[in-house]
């Protein structure tokens, strides 16, 4: 069930303390449309992994970081663990961003890539217990040596209150063919909580992200959820989704887009709003900002002239809340 338009501009219509989200609906709404004055509605702040620029991604340290640096919402990237637990990590695999090499060396799937064999630790061949065994900060700097992977529970109980919560169903086909339905997973952690709610957006908002077109249809439709879905798009996923006919689609099972920051113009904004998706694209970080002068700049760009209603940044800091 996709929430009617009106339903949803009421939902994200109200604030409390820092946390104002009507932004993620078009500004040009009926209601608006109406009035010979306008106000601009206040652009949303999306921690990307939380203050990943400064903190180990997916750590509270990150996640604590951004709260302190204002975010709006922060980010979890979700995987499932062997027994059915939701833990916050981009990747399917450990590697990268912990010691499980050194941990558990002999723990590895491996696998042909580019035609050379490649050792990977997969996320759904390990327990619970067992991840929280591994260290998850030293990769990044030794002063964050001893962080843990945390579980969603733990980045609810952190960011409730505070900020609003922006999981992604990461690889849910992967897990599906596990017999892990990361979809009802996630529903289930936010109603133990009593969020996804409409007396709950009130201090707590959440929004559920995608680039799954089927995870996201599955949540709209036979899990019924009311929780707004926003379907990510990559480049190689443009052609099919960042056309009219797709727009028109994607409004069948989600409130909004979440394009790659390449991808997007001022028509396709407009495009986007005029049928009432909200546009959020991603990533902005200083190691990319482009042709721009400031990563600052480059985000004014995108909110104030091209009209996107939020984004994805690793550094909540320089996120500029007015023109």
């Amino acid at each position: 069930m996709i929430i009617p338009r009106r339903d949803f501009l009421q939902l994200f219509g109200s604030s409390i303390t820092t946390i104002t989200t009507s932004a993620l609906v078009p500004a040009f709404n009926e209601t608006r449309a109406k009035s010979t004055v306008t106000k601009e509605p206040k652009k949303i702040l999306i921690a990307h992994r939380g203050a990943s620029s400064y903190a180990p991604e997916h750590t509270i340290a990150s996640y604590q970081l951004a709260l302190k640096q204002g975010a709006d919402f922060v980010e979890q990237d979700l995987q499932v663990t062997r027994d059915g637990q939701l833990v916050c990590l981009h990747d399917l695999t450990l590697e990268r961003t912990t010691d499980v090499k050194n941990v558990f060396p002999t723990r590895y799937r491996e696998e042909l890539v580019a035609g050379s064999p490649t050792r990977r630790w997969y996320i759904s061949d390990f327990t619970l217990q067992e991840i929280k065994q591994l260290d998850a900060g030293s990769w990044f700097d030794s002063k964050f040596k001893g962080a843990r992977v945390p579980t969603f529970q733990e980045a609810i109980d952190l960011v409730r209150g505070k900020a609003g919560l922006y999981p992604e169903t990461k690889a849910p086909e992967v897990y599906g063919k596990l017999g892990l339905d990361m979809e009802r997973l996630l529903l289930n952690a936010l109603k133990k909580n009593h969020l996804g709610t409409r007396s709950s957006e009130q201090h707590t908002p959440v929004i559920i992200q995608s680039f799954s077109a089927e995870s996201l249809r599955k949540l709209s439709g036979s899990l019924k959820t009311k929780i707004p879905l926003v379907l990510l798009i990559n480049d190689e996923m443009r052609g099919g989704w960042l056309t009219a006919d797709g727009l028109k689609e994607t409004k069948q099972f989600a409130s909004g887009i979440g394009p790659a920051k390449a991808l997007l113009d001022k028509d396709l904004v407009t495009q986007a709003h005029a049928i009432g998706l909200s546009v959020t694209p991603w990533t902005f970080r200083l190691s990319d900002k482009g042709s721009f002068k400031t990563l600052s700049d480059e985000m004014k760009y995108f909110l104030y002239e091209l009209g996107v209603d939020a984004l994805f940044t690793d550094n909540p800091d320089l996120f500029p809340r007015t023109r």
